[in-house]
Parts: C-alpha cells; structure tokens; sequence
C-alpha cells in the first residue's frame, strides 16, 4: 500500500462532499479527514477549516488542480447569484 499525504486543506463540508465523488468517479485514491471532533462540538473546524484530503504523491497535483476547479466555480455562481439579488 502507498503511502498517503496531505493534498490540500477543504473549507467546508459541502466542498469535501464534491470532491470526494469527483475523486472517487476518477477512481484516484484519496482519503477524507474531518477536524471534527465530538468531544469539542466541531470547535476545531471552526479554527482549521473542515478537514483535508490525504493521497499518494502521484496524484497530489492533479486533486489541487480539481479543488482549485471547484473553488473557481463555487466563487462564480456566487457573484452570479449577487448579481441577481441586486437587480
């Protein structure tokens, strides 16, 4: 088994959601790790951000690139969706 590392840090749940199915579709190994913690009441996702995504080294670029994705179009429909509300 390779070794997993941290790839990159997640905002949120919803942008750790998209990526693990995008990942997972592409068949690129990858683990998700949530700060969550319950004796802490999720205190620490509040500080550092949901979590991160752990894989081999091989694909570390390739998931930056795909988040970096995700991330350029979440920020899009918002400013969309801004547009609108103030029309």
């Amino acid at each position: 088994m390779e070794d997993y590392f941290r790839a990159a840090f997640l905002e949120n749940e919803i942008e750790a959601q998209l990526l693990d199915s995008i990942l997972t579709q592409r068949d690129i190994p990858h683990l998700m790790t949530s700060y969550h913690d319950t004796a802490y009441d999720g205190l620490f996702q509040t500080q550092l951000g949901w979590g991160y995504v752990s894989s081999p080294p091989a694909y570390q670029e390739e998931i930056k690139e795909i988040l970096s994705d995700l991330r350029k179009e979440a920020s899009r429909v918002d400013a969309s969706s801004l547009q609108e509300d103030e029309q």
